[in-house]
């Protein structure tokens, strides 16, 4: 890459952006973006958000886990993050004796807090253009395989000079704007964070699948953790001997509250966007891909629904697998229906239309016409991938065999695993799900697209109940004793049982039919696209380009602000503890609350008590738990979602329509003092007013 494009990206990141509230800043170059922040209300400077030089906003924000965001609020370590974000360590900890899910979870001293191994939290040391040195080598007349080659080698250079696991250290080199420039990112990672508190699910999911994407929102999404680390405050494997994190930075929490107008800064990990593809990808995710697998999942949480709703054990075995489903399962509905409604395919087709004539005269001459190829002929696999991935991998007993079988091949015991699969597994829902979800994958496959394995056996056994009945009958893996007993000398006999059988027939169909096609197109639309970037840039020289996300941090800036979702209606942008009560029904699981909040309200002087809010940050899937931040940089809310008619922001951002749902941070306050009767971590806290 030459240095002039090089200084060609830095220069775009100092022009005015196209549309008010897009865009998620790398914090590294957030000076950039400073005098726009300031013209809507920010007080902070550029090394208040990121600095490597000193403590700043970012050393107080974590990577939770391995898809969310979460914020240290305390000298001693306490870490906000959403209840959905924590749900799976709430539920690991609960049983039929101990409900947290149902009744919540408040440890009353450190020592109550519960372990959970396996969590992680990585706190972002530093990030460093490093695209010179990742291309050192490079030549333009080199192959794009060699090209590959020069990247990963330098790279890896780069990466081993610096990782240190034995100190958390850990750093990865990611390529932005489609891999035409790359940035270092370095993490030190925690390894002991134990649960100290979350509300009743009747408060941190308020509202369930009904309410999730959806504006009025009243959920109090948030669970409470706390880092620990050894006596040098370094990180450290669970121990008893391990003390509470001493971070560099803290928030400190802002109880004023918020109106319209009010400027709001999100700091987080943003999943994955894709604002510069062409029509041709749009266009299958909103009119091929999101719907069929919205239907799918429909089929998998009606399943699910029937058995949760008859008993208590079999609802607390599924609700976090129940939460996973559906959570994408809404967000594909409002992304489709937030594409059409804004005519996305169509406005990408006439940028591409004023591109291809630009393009006449360049090297970018027939560019979109050799992506609209690449598309044609991957999608067919891409579509039969995603089918095999939403129907036969979500057999649970399927993958458990093939999870055991690994294990068992690496000589490792299977009693963890083992015991971890039957607490929260149901086998009437699998055996149901298995028919359906076989039954989808035949009807909507062309034979083209499916195994021999599959005829095979239809013929075989004439039905899919048939198929089903000895598969479940005949398979060890539905034993959880017989489960227990296995060896690694029990590998030969194990090819034969019915759930590994079907398992390997499948998974060798995918990855010799499908997964080398659909990685062969993409990687040459990965490459296409890398080209297709670079010339956006050069069309439009003065547009503000933003890298898509990758989960690594970001900063997103906005004000609060409600939105009108459709004609004579209008949205105001904060929402009301009234709303709980209004929505409140005994009769519906996801509306029942806690008598105590019913008792609360009914003693008065808690009408306009804020729960939620709404503002126009970008954000995406990653970005739940982030830290929202007012104009001087405290904690005012937790983000947690986005409205159903603004889920497309991940392929196109709508001003209009496009909002951040957030947990207003006093109603956290609230629960913990009124609910959790958890005083105690509120004196550990820092208070702005």
């Amino acid at each position: 890459m030459k240095k002039s494009f090089l200084l060609f990206l830095v220069l775009l990141t100092a022009l005015v952006p196209v549309r008010a509230d897009e865009g998620m800043w790398l914090p590294l170059l957030i000076s950039s973006r400073i005098a726009d922040m300031r013209a809507k209300g920010c007080r902070l400077t550029a090394e208040d958000i990121y600095s490597v030089n000193q403590a700043s906003l970012k050393d107080a924000v974590v990577r939770f886990g391995g898809g969310c965001t979460g914020e240290v609020v305390s000298p001693d370590g306490l870490l906000f993050t959403n209840h959905h974000c924590g749900y799976g360590q709430i539920q690991q900890h609960s049983t039929v004796e101990h409900d947290y899910l149902k009744d919540g979870f408040w440890a009353m001293s450190r020592a109550e807090e519960l372990p959970n191994p396996g969590l992680t939290v990585s706190f972002l040391q530093s990030m460093e253009d490093v695209t010179e040195r990742v291309l050192k080598g490079y030549k333009p007349s080199m192959t794009n395989g060699q090209r590959d080659s020069v990247v990963q080698a330098n790279s890896r250079i780069l990466t081993e000079s610096i990782n240190n696991p034995a100190k958390g250290i850990r750093s990865t080199v990611e390529g932005l704007y489609y891999a035409n420039q790359y940035f270092l990112f370095v993490y030190k990672i925690y390894s002991d964070v134990r649960l100290v508190g979350a509300p009743p699910s009747s408060i941190g999911k308020f509202g369930g699948d009904t309410d999730n994407w959806m504006w009025p929102r009243h959920t109090g999404d948030f669970s409470i953790f706390r880092i620990y680390a050894d006596k040098n405050n370094e990180p450290a494997e669970y121990s008893k001997d391990n003390v509470p994190y001493k971070p560099k930075r803290y928030f400190t929490i802002s109880r004023k509250g918020v109106k319209e107008g009010d400027f709001t800064l999100v700091y987080g990990c943003p999943g994955t966007t894709k604002e510069y593809v062409t029509s041709d990808e749009v266009r299958y995710t909103g009119e091929v891909s999101d719907p069929e697998k919205i239907a799918l999942r429909t089929m998998r949480l009606d399943i699910q629904k029937k058995y949760m709703s008859q008993d208590q054990a079999v609802r607390i075995q599924y609700s976090s697998k129940n939460a996973n489903v559906s959570n994408a399962w809404k967000k594909w509905q409002g992304e489709a229906k937030g594409l059409a409604r804004r005519k996305t395919v169509e406005s990408k087709q006439e940028f591409e239309a004023r591109f291809r004539k630009w393009a006449e005269n360049n090297e970018y001459k027939g560019l979109l016409e050799e992506i609209s190829a690449l598309y044609e002929q991957r999608n067919p696999y891409f579509r039969a991938q995603e089918y095999y991935n939403e129907t036969v991998s979500t057999i649970e007993l399927l993958a458990f065999a093939s999870r055991i079988y690994a294990t068992l091949e690496q000589g490792r015991p299977v009693d963890a695993l083992t015991e971890a699969f039957f607490k929260d597994y149901y086998q009437p829902i699998d055996e149901e799900a298995f028919v359906a979800m076989m039954g989808a994958f035949d009807k909507q496959l062309s034979a083209d697209f499916k195994p021999a394995y599959h005829a095979q056996k239809l013929a075989q056994y004439g039905s899919l109940e048939a198929w089903r009945n000895d598969v479940f009958a005949r398979s060890v893996f539905t034993d959880k004793a017989k489960v227990l007993k296995l060896t690694k000398a029990d590998l030969p006999k194990l090819e034969a049982d019915p759930a590994y059988e079907m398992y390997k027939a499948y998974n060798q169909w995918y990855r010799k039919d499908l997964q080398p096609v659909v990685s062969r197109l993409g990687q040459q639309i990965s490459l296409a696209n890398r080209r297709y970037m670079k010339a956006q840039m050069e069309f439009e020289p003065n547009k503000d380009f933003y890298p898509d996300a990758n989960r690594t941090l970001r900063v997103s800036y906005g004000q609060v602000a409600g939105y009108k979702p459709s004609d004579a209606i209008y949205y105001s942008p904060v929402s009301t503890l009234q709303g709980i009560i209004e929505k409140d029904n005994p009769d519906i699981f996801d509306y029942n609350i806690p008598q105590t909040l019913r008792d609360i309200y009914a003693e008065g002087g808690h009408d306009d008590q804020p729960v939620c809010f709404l503002a126009t940050n970008h954000t995406s899937g990653g970005n739940s738990g982030s830290p929202v931040l007012n104009a001087d940089g405290q904690l005012i809310g937790i983000n947690f979602d986005r409205v159903w008619e603004g889920t497309m922001s991940d392929l196109a951002f709508d001003p209009d329509f496009c909002r951040n749902i957030s947990l207003d941070i006093r109603y956290l306050l609230f629960v913990v003092e009124k609910i959790g009767h958890a005083n105690w971590l509120l004196d550990e806290m820092t208070f702005a007013d």
